[in-house]
């Protein structure tokens, strides 16, 4: 072949452009995001009712897919005949699933439930595990409930990314990200160090009161001047 037949060989199909990556917020502004939650709640709290680590590890096991006072009202009467992991085994599967089906999903959280107190007093003494790994070794526990557990059992300063959190941090571009262990990633990142430990509450607290995901309540918003999200609204007009 010529060269210049070669020159006027017709052209394959155009690339698309890459997704333009949304950039993260500036320092200043991610500082000024936390130090007003932070003056807002001081020491915000999860909404999930436990009286130890073990009715903590429970009731975020129960809460996947399901609210959180949904799950409070299933374990009030649960936790008051089964706190320990002991306890919770010899009340058994069947047992279990009378207290618990108004959850979503319940049969198989029961066995889950079950199963995780059997391996804790196997392998931990009946005493929660303070580590990651350890954690998620145990039936029905993924990254999120480990990290919940971490946080509030043992004030690590992980950061437990649901749906409300996930909305949350892509719209004030705290940490951008496609998953959730993107977000979970870059919070870890972009995080002042003083406001980690409380991080993942006040942003989930704010996506599931103001930041709404239909309609988010930008009047009430105390960080409304900060966000720059196409989806801000003020009042019925969007910006």
């Amino acid at each position: 072949m010529t060269a210049k037949a070669d020159l006027q060989k017709p052209a394959g199909p155009a690339r698309k452009p890459a997704a333009k990556r949304t950039r993260r917020a500036p320092s200043e502004t991610i500082e000024a995001i936390f130090a007003r939650l932070a003056k807002a709640n001081p020491e915000p709290k999860g909404e999930l009712e436990h009286v130890n680590p073990f009715t903590l590890l429970v009731a975020v096991v129960l809460s996947a897919q399901s609210t959180d006072a949904g799950v409070n009202k299933a374990t009030r009467a649960l936790f008051a005949v089964a706190a320990t992991p002991a306890k919770m085994a010899a009340l058994g599967e069947e047992r279990l699933r009378d207290y618990i089906k108004t959850i979503g999903l319940y049969r198989n959280k029961a066995k889950n439930v079950i199963a995780l107190s059997r391996l804790l007093l196997e392998r931990h003494g009946g005493e929660v595990p303070a580590s990651r790994e350890a954690l998620e070794a145990l039936p029905g526990v993924g990254r999120k409930t480990a990290n919940v557990v971490l946080n509030i059992a043992f004030e690590q300063p992980t950061i437990a990314v649901d749906t409300h959190l996930f909305r949350v941090a892509n719209r004030l571009k705290l940490a951008p990200g496609e998953t959730p262990l993107e977000v979970e990633l870059g919070l870890l990142k972009a995080v002042p160090e003083k406001y980690l430990r409380h991080a993942h509450h006040w942003l989930i607290l704010h996506g599931r009161y103001i930041c709404a995901a239909r309609r988010p309540k930008c009047e009430q918003c105390i960080l409304e001047d900060l966000c720059t999200s196409p989806e801000k609204v003020i009042g019925k007009r969007e910006v």
